[in-house]
């Protein structure tokens, strides 16, 4: 008994959740009915039919999977009615003070024949055919014996009233008991039922009373999912403008420092004024040693303090803003240094005329990679 309950609890759990996905009104505790029944039970052979039937009565709980399967739980008795004084049961046992003859607690699979091939359309239909098979516990009380049983039938139902919540049915089955527990279904063991039956079925969360259409998904929640995706498109749309600024001002610059480090050897031309004298050597990213190119500045300032016993020169040393303070700082002392330091070994230009001095970042041109210089200006 509580094997059967397990396994019926756990199939309704498995193909509630496919229901669901084709249904989205359908919930787990959506579609379930009760119903009862009663009517005759015979042996399907050795008897006559219908003078050796049983008065047979019953009740059914189950779930509607889909609008064309099912499984239900149910329980038939035969009445012990006709066994009176020296008469005997079926199973040929003086008994006649039992009232219950024969039980049978089955699970039961349907499939709704007229939705299987005709299509749900919305509703129950006025008239339906569910095939109906399933098997579990038979119990003859007259011996006492527990068997095997399966049971074959059709449920002829009629669905009635506006919302179609009651069906009444007819329901023709045959019983086959494995008496000789050997898995052999034989007539012999077997019984005939003719019921009639009504059921109902209980109200949905869909409000209804079975199956309905409907969206299987919530608009509301689709709206806010595009709506992410286009929040997310557009941030998207934003980097990649953001990247390609930034890819574009990283070619400018390479551009710039290609055209840079390309220029012939810039000679400052020294403009002979009352006041001062100036002249520009560069320096490449980075570095404070002078390049042959720019040496020629360099000695221009050495020829004119040769010239000029009188005169002496202020080497200023400038950074281009890449980088940190402290580096920048350092670089641009170095490369004023690096200027006294050829004026004194190469030129012999004595170091007191020279006075040298690191600027850190210049502002003298608007391109950011030309700061990178040493400005020399004399004093005569």
């Amino acid at each position: 008994m509580k094997k059967i309950i397990s396994i019926f609890a756990f199939a309704l759990v498995a193909m509630s959740a496919s229901a669901e996905n084709l249904y989205k009104e359908s919930k787990f505790f959506d579609n379930w009915y009760v119903g009862i029944q009663g009517g005759v039970a015979s042996p399907a052979a050795g008897h006559a039919f219908w003078k050796d039937a049983r008065g047979a009565f019953g009740a059914t709980v189950g779930k509607q999977l889909t609008p064309v399967y099912g499984l239900e739980l149910e329980y038939d008795a035969v009445i012990n009615a006709s066994c009176s004084g020296t008469k005997t049961s079926w199973a040929g046992i003086r008994n006649a003070a039992r009232g219950i003859d024969y039980g049978f607690l089955s699970l039961n699979g349907t499939i709704n024949l007229m939705n299987l091939f005709g299509g749900y359309k919305g509703q129950p239909r006025l008239f339906e055919i569910q095939a109906v098979a399933g098997g579990g516990w038979a119990r003859t009380f007259d011996t006492g014996r527990n068997d095997f049983a399966v049971k074959f039938g059709a449920n002829f139902n009629f669905n009635i009233g506006k919302e179609k919540a009651w069906t009444i049915a007819l329901k023709p089955a045959i019983l086959y008991d494995f008496v000789d527990r050997n898995l052999a279904m034989t007539a012999r063991a077997a019984q005939v039922q003719i019921f009639a039956g009504v059921t109902y079925h209980f109200k949905n969360s869909n409000g209804t009373h079975s199956f309905a259409f409907g969206r299987g998904y919530d608009q509301a929640e689709v709206d806010r999912l595009n709506a992410t995706i286009n929040e997310t498109r557009g941030m998207v749309a934003d980097r990649d403008q953001t990247i390609a600024a930034k890819n574009q001002r990283i070619a400018d610059l390479e551009a710039a420092l290609k055209a840079c480090e390309a220029k012939p050897a810039v000679v400052q031309t020294v403009t002979n004024t009352k006041d001062n004298l100036e002249c520009y050597v560069y320096f490449n990213q980075g570095k404070s040693n002078i390049s042959p190119a720019q040496q020629p500045n360099v000695e221009r300032i050495a020829t004119f303090l040769k010239n000029h016993a009188g005169s002496k020169v202020v080497v200023k040393g400038y950074a281009s803003p890449e980088g940190s303070i402290e580096v920048n700082e350092r670089i641009a002392r170095q490369r004023a240094e690096a200027v006294k330091t050829m004026l004194v070994n190469k030129y012999k230009i004595a170091a007191d005329r020279i006075q040298a001095e690191g600027q850190g970042v210049g502002n003298s041109f608007s391109e950011p990679d030309w700061n990178r210089v040493s400005i020399c200006t004399i004093h005569e």
